[in-house]
């Protein structure tokens, strides 16, 4: 007996998520562990393996459509299985289509003329006494295959086509669709837009339905005697529009996903931002003495995620969260890093690493950043986070405030190194190498007081980093 596949939950937010692309074709062998489909979630691209052995029988998602985690899928099953299903669907018609081949639905369209009501009542008068076989035919005309929405029947589309339909104006019910079973697909909808819009007859107001006053003259006739006045000529538009040629861009799942989070985060979140300057000199000094003995050495931005982390340990509440109303705190100090890739912003999270030495954050760190710019990363390498770091300083951005990553409580932006003066213990104006941080804090579980705590600890740990070697 075959078994559905259902849409999995991929990580511990996803409620839905879109097939991308099947691995395996309809018919297909499939073997457990066998990566089956590729699925598009609300953190990540990944591919889903095979839970059973078996044939891939039927495939109930097409690629592009969207669907809700636990919904069905596909069907894995015996290879006599598929045949029988072949079998069964050549058998099996459109219920539209045979009810309207069916000879019920041609009794109907006979006797459709004479039940039709009609808002005119000499017109109906004139239609009982004219014989049926004065009636003019019809001209024959083949039906095009359009996507069925009359009587209620299912319209056969996917999600992103009537996304599309609706964003372009497109007649679902006018569209011919080209996927299987007639099914209207996002190329078809595509193609609907481009095609130009039918001509309509223009009417004239009154004079189109209408005799004039004092003649008997048709309103035609009056229409023809005085032929319409000039209208002057439409100004021909620019090439391209007043903005030029438009193209429209489909986000993606991911990207809509951080587009919906970082707006609720900021109509929801009541932030503040606090901001120093650290002294970076010994921090390079040490940079320079690991590079002496390593090829990779770890960078400002790793010497940064451990000094966080450490003050994590001993500030729960700025390594804690604001959820539903409640104070939430962790006994695990998980520290994402912002990354940026394929038009989208991703945070991998490096685990417990308070727990972890700084050659460890650093390896971890360039193996999850090179997994993201891939696009291998996977959805349990971006949860868990606790508390998030982001750095601009690689592009010469001095300071910057971000969005807080809900429902954490805050995140620590990092600005360049950059020699600035400063004034030293002797009261003298020197050059030093700093570094700006700036912590954005949710007022609702942090207070200035807290964030400035965490802050100066921070400072004092990169400002004196051998404890960041130990």
């Amino acid at each position: 007996m075959a078994t559905e596949v259902v849409m999995p939950r991929l990580s511990d937010s996803m409620e839905e998520g879109t097939v991308l692309k099947w691995l395996v074709q309809r018919g297909g062998e499939v073997k457990r562990g066998q990566p089956l489909v590729e699925i598009e979630t609300d953190k990540a691209n990944m591919t889903y393996d095979a839970d059973s052995d078996g044939v891939l029988v039927e495939i109930l998602a097409q690629e592009g459509e969207t669907l809700e985690v636990g919904k069905p899928i596909a069907r894995i099953g015996a290879e006599d299985e598929a045949g029988a299903e072949d079998s069964d669907k050549s058998e099996e018609a459109d219920p539209g289509e045979s009810e309207e081949a069916g000879p019920a639905a041609r009794k109907e369209a006979e006797a459709a003329p004479e039940t039709q009501p009609s808002d005119d009542g000499a017109q109906h008068e004139r239609r009982e006494a004219a014989p049926v076989d004065d009636a003019p035919d019809a001209p024959a005309v083949a039906p095009r295959p359009v996507a069925k929405a009359n009587g209620g029947e299912h319209l056969k589309a996917s999600p992103v086509a009537r996304r599309m339909a609706g964003e372009l104006g497109v007649e679902l019910a006018r569209v011919e669709g080209s996927g299987p079973g007639g099914r209207v697909v996002k190329a078809d909808v595509e193609a609907a837009a481009k095609e130009p819009a039918p001509a309509t007859q223009p009417t004239d107001g009154a004079a189109a339905t209408s005799e004039p006053e004092g003649t008997g003259e048709p309103a035609a006739d009056a229409a023809q005697a005085a032929p319409p006045e000039p209208s002057p000529p439409a100004p021909e538009p620019a090439a391209g529009g007043a903005k030029g040629e438009t193209t429209v861009h489909e986000p993606s799942r991911l990207q809509r996903t951080v587009s919906r989070r970082m707006a609720e985060s900021k109509a929801t979140v009541p932030d503040f931002s606090l901001e120093l300057d650290i002294d970076m000199t010994l921090c390079i000094e040490l940079r320079e003495r690991l590079k002496a003995q390593t090829d990779r050495a770890p960078s400002y931005n790793d010497m940064v995620v451990k000094a966080a982390a450490l003050a994590l340990r001993d500030h729960p509440r700025v390594n804690g969260a604001y959820r539903d109303g409640r104070f939430e705190s962790y006994s695990r100090v998980n520290v994402g890093v912002a990354v940026a890739a394929r038009d989208a912003l991703v945070v991998p999270v490096i685990h417990d690493a308070d727990q972890k030495s700084l050659g460890e954050i650093s390896r971890q760190g360039r193996r999850l950043i090179e997994r993201v710019r891939d696009g291998e990363i996977t959805p349990p390498e971006v949860s868990g986070g606790t508390f998030t770091v982001s750095n601009l300083g690689m592009y010469g951005i001095e300071r910057f405030t971000a969005i807080v990553n809900p429902p954490q409580a805050a995140i620590l932006t990092v600005g360049a190194l950059k020699k600035k003066p400063a004034v030293d213990e002797r009261g003298r104006v020197v050059a030093r190498d700093l570094m700006t941080l700036t912590l954005v804090c949710d007022h609702r579980i942090l207070y200035g007081a807290d964030g400035a705590q965490f802050l100066a600890q921070v400072r004092e740990l990169l400002e004196q980093p051998l404890s960041l070697a130990l």
